[in-house]
Order: C-alpha cells, then structure tokens, then sequence
C-alpha cells in the first residue's frame, strides 16, 4: 500500500477520537518505529509503498480502541532516554519529569561526593534510572511491589546502562532496608476513586489502576506509609520528594510537618497545579 493513503485511512478512523495534529503524529511514529521512514522521507517521496501494512493497520484498530500509542509501540521516552513500558507500568508523564528535574537542580546547587538514594514505587524505573544517569557517585535503589513492573524496570536499567538495586516489597508493610538513605522518592498511586470522571478513558482503561488509584476515604495512605519509612531509613537533614494530587497539596503539608519535617516546599507543575512537595528530615 502506498502510505499517503494510509495515512488519509488514519484520518479517516481517528479525526473524531483525536485532534488531527495528534493523528498525525501517532501515524509518524509507527513508520519510523515499524519501517524506519521518517516524516522527512515520506515528504520527499510521496509515493513510498510499504509491502506489509498489517503492522500498522493493526495498531490503528488499536488506536480506534483508545489504547496507549506507549503501549501499542512498546517504548516511550523520559528525560530524554528510552524506556520500555507495557501494562503493569504507568506511561511517564512530563509532570514527573518536573520532579526529577527538581532534585537534580537541589543536588547541582548542594552536591554531595556520595548520595544513596530510593525510589519507592517504581513502576518502569523512569525516576530511579533518570537519577542514576545524572548524578555520578550514586548508589540508586527502586522498590515496587510488582514482580512484572519490576521485570521491566530492570529492562531499562540495562537499556540505558545504569546499575540500579531493585527490590520487591510493599511499602505498605514497612519493609526492612539495612540502609540510609539521603534521598527518598516517590510517585505513588494518588487519584482518588471520586476522580475517575477527571480521567481519558485510554487512562482508565489501559493503565495499572493499581499504580493509579487510592480510596477516596484514604488518599494519603501511600504518602502516610512512606513518610514513617523516611522516617526510619533518611539519613539526618535527607530529603523527602514526593510527586502528590494537585488537590491535596495542604494535607501533604501537614502531613510531613506533623512528623517534623521542614523546610516543606510545595511546588507547581508547568501547568500550574501543586504537583510535587519536599521535606528534609529534622
């Protein structure tokens, strides 16, 4: 099939489920990632056939059903490196970028010769790994408590060639770690139930709910498990980063400054919602 035309057939399928500019893109995406053809190629050569197009007609079935492009390729990218993801990971999102980037300019402006650092649900490693490629001297350790998001986190670690400690265990039962840490993060499930409405249904129907949602009589009962695990594993004066629900940013204040944190800081994302906070341990 000549690939202009299976581009207009994408137009065709997806114009009312999509904007036509993301149409456009997903259809560029899986020629590079399916053929090698870049954009640039097929607007030099309009003409360009493809011998087998049921790669592609499949993952525009998928795509008509609302699934992830992530998911349909396999891949994504996180500050700028190559991540495998599938169904028992979340798709990083740019706001958890903003995190990493947040404690990479704390360590530029404190840097310290050595640092140990947590990452406490991992999902597909995006932190932990993000982390362990910018700060040189740093022992990183992830914890999640699935053995498939642990699978393909370790995938990635080898991907973009970082030694990273993983390990399997519910923060939730406050494991033992016979370790200190200077840093401890944290992305944990955070969407409360009542939400959902909030949410694309791609969302909803494709990612880990898992890695997504908390009861809405208990929101902060990730944040609350893993604030008393800081409290027991950060080493004196260690930071505490926690990406949080833009609604409940005044809980979380109260939250580490009833168990002595301070210098709490309460951050927007670009879009500005309160989406991440830090606390140093007293």
């Amino acid at each position: 099939m000549i690939l202009k035309d299976i581009k207009n057939i994408f137009h065709q399928e997806l114009d009312s489920l999509y904007i036509k500019e993301e149409v456009d893109s997903f259809f560029y995406m899986l020629i590079d990632s399916y053929y090698n053809i870049s954009r640039i190629q097929l607007a030099i050569h309009s003409d360009l056939k493809i011998g087998d197009s049921e790669k592609i007609l499949k993952a525009l079935k998928l795509l008509n059903q609302q699934k992830p492009i992530q998911y349909i390729l396999g891949e994504t990218e996180f500050f700028g490196l190559p991540f495998k993801v599938n169904e028992h990971v979340l798709i990083p999102r740019p706001e958890t970028e903003e995190l990493v980037e947040w404690i990479l300019n704390d360590q530029a402006v404190k840097p310290k010769d050595k640092l140990s650092v947590l990452d406490i649900g991992t999902g597909s490693g995006c932190i932990a790994i993000s982390l362990a490629k910018n700060l040189p001297n740093t022992k990183v350790y992830a914890l999640d408590v699935s053995a498939e998001a642990l699978h393909i986190a370790k995938q990635n670690a080898k991907l973009n060639e970082v030694d990273i400690e993983f390990i399997e265990a519910s923060i939730l039962e406050q494991p033992i770690i016979d370790e200190e840490f200077d840093i401890i993060v944290s992305n944990p499930p955070y969407v409360r139930k009542q939400e959902k409405q909030e949410m694309k249904a791609n969302v909803i129907d494709n990612e880990p709910h898992s890695a997504l949602f908390v009861e809405n009589e208990n929101p902060l009962k990730f944040y609350k498990a893993i604030t008393e695990f800081a409290l027991n594993n950060l080493t004196t004066e260690g930071a505490l980063y926690f990406e949080i629900n833009e609604y409940l940013g005044n809980k979380m204040i109260e939250l580490l400054a009833d168990n002595d944190f301070k210098n709490i800081k309460l951050k927007q994302d670009i879009f500005k919602k309160d989406r991440m906070i830090k606390g140093i341990k007293n």
